[in-house]
């Protein structure tokens, strides 16, 4: 995973390198040239203070005065009269100096003239300033001495450049670690998911997208790790549940089928054959229903149901075996309340609800069937006194197979797939089912439509 954090320090490292190069070089270059318009302008000004002595007092005095000053800097000055001729010099005057007063312009303003401003090729960069008298004053700098502070110039730059990349690669070194490190833990992760080890912790990589990413992964695996245990449980659920009603089938077929079994038994064995096989029917036509879902191929034909009436008919079917273990059955339904369901299977919901209300529920106990309009929406309860479901196993009630009661005890036992139907129908109607629950003080399973 190094490679994306090489890439990404390389994109950082270049990037920043060009933006601080092309700064680099044009402030270079505009310092050098400031630079050397200072020298250039400090020459003509130099020379404008020499012609205004001399225009002030035009004496020898004052000539050999400003030649023996200037020998003592590192300018130098030529002075010359009207025909060109040179009156004075602060240094001997060799062939470069003559060609540059010899191109001298006739024509120069007051303010002087640069005459040799190439401070790089040539041995002077040089400045004139007219007398009044026609003369001329010429000031001269060898650019040796511009060179040498140009190169120590250069010198401080090449040393901030390398102190500049030295502090680039780290800082991008520092970035690129920064910025890969949460994307390597997550590609750990997703390598951990692929080989189907989902145990997979996370810690939380900040509020970004890069957090919301190993969030995701994090939530993935969670959801992974949970489906396979499912699946486990699923194909050990449908293994014992089909193999137990098959090892009855079984083992009181033969018994029926010996002879010598007395009429009474055989038909008391059959009977155990026929509600064993009942049993297995239902399970498998849970499975049926389940698979079609899953598949899109499970059709709901809805049409207009005052909910009341429709309920009321399943509460007269119902209440028998409720009074048989002495529960209180109540139905609460005022006025009229229209929606558009598949009635078979509404009824198939209801039922099913109210079932494992009776079944968790002791005597003496209450379940209550209540339907009420609210935000435009129609809300059937169904609240029981029961047991209660603990609150870890609440998210998972309604997966298939899915039991509270691990012990799958045969008198409160089902297959574990009628809440999971329960679910697929009603969201198949548009709707949704949510549950709430403690322990020891009932459930209420509430549907929205």
């Amino acid at each position: 995973m190094d490679r994306i954090s090489m890439k990404i320090g390389a994109v950082f490292f270049i990037t920043i390198l060009l933006v601080e190069g092309i700064s680099l070089y044009f402030l270079h270059s505009s310092i050098i040239h400031s630079r050397i318009d200072e020298e250039l302008a400090s020459l003509q000004t130099r020379g404008n203070n020499h012609r205004d002595i001399l225009e002030t007092s035009y004496l020898e005095e004052t000539i050999h005065h400003i030649t023996s000053m200037e020998s003592r800097t590192d300018t130098h000055v030529v002075i010359t009269d009207k025909n060109g001729g040179i009156v004075s010099s602060s240094i001997p005057v060799d062939r470069t100096i003559t060609d540059i007063i010899e191109k001298s312009p006739m024509d120069i303003a007051r303010d002087g003239l640069i005459l040799e401003d190439d401070w790089q090729d040539k041995k002077y960069i040089a400045s004139v300033s007219p007398l009044d008298n026609n003369g001329a004053v010429y000031m001269f700098k060898n650019t040796q001495r511009v060179q040498g502070l140009i190169a120590r110039l250069n010198k401080h730059f090449w040393l901030a450049g390398i102190l500049l990349l030295s502090s680039m690669a780290i800082i991008t070194l520092f970035l690129s670690r920064f910025i890969t490190k949460p994307v390597i833990k997550m590609n750990e992760a997703t390598l951990k998911i692929r080989k189907g080890d989902y145990s997979v912790t996370l810690p939380r990589l900040g509020n970004d997208e890069l957090g919301e990413l190993g969030e995701s992964i994090q939530v993935l695996a969670d959801d992974l790790n949970h489906i396979k245990k499912q699946r486990n449980e699923f194909l050990a659920s449908i293994s014992h549940e089909l193999r137990t009603p098959l090892t009855y089938i079984k083992g009181y077929a033969d018994i029926a089928g010996k002879h010598g079994t007395a009429p009474e038994e055989r038909i008391r064995y059959l009977q155990i054959i026929h509600e064993e096989a009942a049993k297995l029917s239902g399970l498998i036509k849970g499975l049926f229903d389940l698979a079609k879902m899953d598949e899109n191929s499970f059709t709901i034909n809805k049409e207009k149901l005052e909910l009341c009436v429709f309920l009321r008919g399943i509460y007269t079917k119902i209440q028998p075996s409720y009074i048989e273990k002495k529960i209180t059955l109540n139905f609460i339904c005022d006025g009229e309340v229209y929606i558009e369901a598949d009635p078979v299977r509404l009824e198939q919901i209801i039922l099913n609800l109210l079932d494992n209300a009776r079944k968790y529920s002791e005597a003496g106990s209450t379940t209550t069937i209540e339907v009420f309009k609210k935000s435009g929406k129609t809300h059937l309860l169904v609240k029981d006194e029961g047991k209660g479901i603990p609150k870890e196993d609440i998210p998972w009630i309604f997966d298939r197979f899915y039991r509270v009661d691990k012990s799958r005890s045969k008198a409160l036992g089902g297959s574990g797939l009628g809440l999971a139907i329960v679910k697929e129908l009603i969201e198949a109607h548009g709707g949704k089912i949510t549950c709430t629950s403690q322990l020891h003080a009932g459930s209420t399973f509430e549907i929205i439509l």
